[in-house]
């Protein structure tokens, strides 16, 4: 039996990490619950991503469990309290994607406002010399509304501004040394705002805060940006917003049951829809990837965390 600690590896790990993990460690894939319980004594890790968490049932079949290195800024999928209760270690990639996930809101908001995708599609079928195209709706001085302003929300404020739109956010608390209006009401920032763009953490507290009420403010001339989570909007009402035209578009990066997503969002043109890519760039995922073996690696050596959230 190897003497190097156990690590579970919920999602699939790239090759660059495997390599390096595997010099430190004994890696164990996740496959179903029954194939656990056969190694899970010799599991003192786990790497996961942010949408993937770590299930109570894997975390209660871990009596050994020691810490948790996440591939990504969420934790609404870990139990934080009861990792606080039994000791257990919890580290994300915190500031390795703010960047290109901000690049991402903006990204969305000017493929959904300028019509690329069916534009892109019109010239590709050959309609271009026989058919008129609707106009799009320009960027320069429209209101946006930013839902969540930590490091992302910031990011994607600083690169907006550029486009001389105006700026308003929503958040837990005020920030004091940010040149854009804090709005403590999210109604009152849909109503007020044209682009809604969420960048709020994912969880309990945050879950289905887009309701029919919020679509209904933003109205039928507002775009929903979501590079948060799938689980901040009920996507129910969303649906029915957006078939129905009370909102002008979407541009989702995130969606409930993701990669198996309603299909009823095939349909829509005044979509557009991105497989949970706003960190997969090269650089990005190269340097998340790297931070998550080397959380493991600290802790393994003298009980530190490069970035902790427990």
């Amino acid at each position: 039996m190897s003497s190097r600690p156990g690590i579970l590896t919920i999602d699939p790990i790239l090759p660059f990490m495997r390599e390096r993990l595997e010099q430190s460690f004994e890696l164990h894939p996740y496959t179903t619950p029954e194939d656990l319980q056969r190694f899970a004594p010799r599991i003192r890790g786990i790497t996961t991503g942010g949408a993937s968490g770590v299930p109570a049932e894997i975390m209660n079949a871990l009596p050994n469990l020691e810490v948790i290195s996440v591939n990504g800024v969420g934790t609404d999928r870990i139990d934080l309290q009861e990792a606080k209760r039994r000791n257990i270690r919890v580290a994300t990639t915190q500031n390795t994607l703010t960047e290109d996930v901000a690049d991402m809101a903006v990204v969305l908001m000017m493929t959904v406002m300028r019509d690329v995708v069916n534009n892109d599609r019109f010239v590709r079928a050959g309609s271009w010399p026989h058919s008129p195209l609707p106009l799009s709706r320009s960027l320069t001085k429209k209101r946006v509304g930013i839902a969540g302003f930590g490091h992302i929300g910031q990011a994607i404020a600083k690169r907006i501004s550029a486009f001389g739109m105006e700026i308003a956010y929503f958040n837990s608390h005020a920030k004091p040394d940010v040149p854009y209006r804090f709005e403590p009401d999210l109604k009152s920032l849909a109503e007020w705002c044209d682009v809604l763009i969420l960048a709020v953490s994912g969880g309990a507290r945050s879950a289905h805060m887009i309701d029919n009420d919020i679509l209904t403010a933003l109205g039928k001339d507002g775009f929903l940006i979501n590079i948060a989570r799938g689980t901040v909007v009920d996507e129910s009402a969303l649906l029915n917003a957006l078939k129905e035209k009370r909102i002008a578009g979407a541009g989702l990066d995130v969606f409930q049951n993701e990669p198996d997503i309603n299909p009823a969002f095939f349909a829509l043109t005044n979509t557009v829809l991105q497989a949970h890519q706003a960190s997969a760039t090269i650089e990005t995922r190269t340097a998340m990837g790297n931070l998550v073996v080397n959380n493991l690696i600290a802790y393994f050596t003298d009980g530190t965390l490069l970035t902790p959230v427990v």
